[in-house]
């Protein structure tokens, strides 16, 4: 087999799901012989894995083939993922782009790319039908040797009214808890410290296999190699006490949950089509805070969503205000087609949207500071991740990040540290 000489750069818009699979599809490249560059270098094909989540994600999506061409003009370009699965016959025709695939074909981008005359104009399009997408494809990172996002289930089966993911991503599918394992224990060969389950909707897994998510989570503690391991964004409906129980039990799971609210109005939650209330919620999280007294808990919140009034809203707000939780990840709702929020009235006008989002974003700063305040002069557990401005930085158990003064040598290690007041976004630390 000829060794191709060829540079190849990647981009990933998106959730971690997408940033694992790009990392998957990227080790392929590189064992075939391809130079991995980085996106804003030379390179002579670019793929991009795009999102479909929001009107930015679009819209980034071609900010980044723009910036391909200023950087080679003659560069071949890829697009797969949720937006390239959603819109192909529009992709396909912008500008610069020369393959579109979409969810059932990304996986064999490289075979794709093999067969094709990267020299010239020629383009190819190749998409399914999102209900011929059945196969699970595992996905891991390995962006550093800290922590790998391993890709545990794919797909969804609740269709919100405001989500494109069903038809960007296909039904709720997994592979098998062995086949899980296997891939877990081949990352902790590496010296990876810390694994994060993902997914779209990771409580669902199990879906046309044995086995659910407690199941496998039980296997995962057991697993050799590996110090840490969080649980992505779980549903409040899937979060049974069973794993609430466990991981609080567990000295390998970390005391960290993110759990999407969207609204803290019933009103509301059934026009999303969301499958709990916020009594519902509420047990969550108070079942949590009885076992767990130092957990982390981040919340997903949407605003502006059609009809939502300013009542609804300030119940939203009020609501959340009085949630023991530690953050929030606040999203303005945004139009996307073929949903089914497209047919609610009335229309929040953007200006009021924003407005209610920055709103909600102070209310997590003041979460975030308050719980932050709560580890002063306490020592915690600290995975440094990394150098930046001649500091170590890196997060505690409970996902306090931490910037500290230390040698580079401390990079991938745990560390007990003692917390210092906060500064900025982080809290500053010494070792214990």
């Amino acid at each position: 087999m000829s060794t191709p000489t060829k540079r190849v750069a990647f981009h990933t818009l998106g959730c971690k799901l997408n940033f694992s699979e790009t990392s998957s599809i990227s080790r392929d490249f590189i064992e075939y012989g391809y130079e991995k560059v980085d996106f804003n270098d030379f390179a002579d094909i670019y793929v991009i894995n795009t999102c479909s989540v929001t009107e930015n994600a679009d819209k980034e999506t071609r900010k980044l083939i723009r910036r391909t061409k200023r950087i080679n003009p003659d560069s071949y370009i890829a697009l797969i993922g949720c937006y390239a699965q959603l819109k192909p016959d529009e992709i396909i025709n912008l500008d610069g782009v020369n393959m579109v695939l979409g969810a059932k074909e990304k996986f064999n981008l490289l075979n794709y790319l093999q067969k094709m005359d990267l020299n010239n104009n020629n383009k190819l399009m190749v998409t399914s039908e999102i209900n011929d997408v059945k196969t699970f494809n595992p996905s891991y990172s390995q962006k550093d040797r800290t922590r790998s996002f391993l890709k545990v289930q794919d797909g969804c089966n609740y269709h919100c009214t405001f989500c494109t993911i069903p038809r960007a991503r296909g039904a709720s599918r997994s592979g098998s808890i062995n086949q899980t394992i296997q891939i877990a224990e081949k990352i902790a060969q590496t010296d990876t410290k810390e694994i994060v389950l993902t997914g779209v909707n990771i409580g669902d897994f199990g879906t046309g296999t044995t086995g659910t998510f407690f199941d496998l989570i039980k296997k995962m503690d057991k697993l050799d190699g590996i110090e840490r391991i969080r649980i992505s964004s779980i549903e409040p409906n899937l979060l049974s006490d069973d794993i609430i129980e466990f991981c609080a039990m567990s000295e390998k799971f970390m005391p960290h949950f993110h759990i999407p609210l969207q609204s803290g109005s019933n009103k509301i939650l059934r026009s999303m089509g969301r499958r709990y209330k916020k009594s519902d919620f509420l047990n969550r999280i108070n079942k949590i805070k009885s076992l767990i007294t130092d957990v982390c808990i981040g919340v997903d919140v949407i605003v502006g969503f059609p009809s939502e009034t300013e009542e609804d809203f300030m119940e939203t707000y009020n609501f959340i205000d009085q949630l023991d939780i530690s953050y929030l990840h606040v999203f303005t709702y945004s139009e996307r087609q073929n949903t089914k929020a497209l047919k609610l009235n009335p229309i929040i006008p953007k200006n009021k949207r924003a407005h209610r989002s920055k709103r909600l974003h102070l209310l997590s700063d003041k979460k975030k500071e308050s719980f932050y305040d709560c580890f002063v002069g306490k020592a915690k557990h600290t995975l440094f991740e990394s150098m930046k401005n001649g500091e170590l930085v890196g997060h505690t158990d409970n996902y306090i990040k931490i910037h500290m003064e230390g040698d580079a040598s401390l990079v991938n290690t745990i560390q007990k540290v003692n917390i210092l007041d906060k500064e900025k976004e982080y809290m500053r630390g010494y070792l214990y």
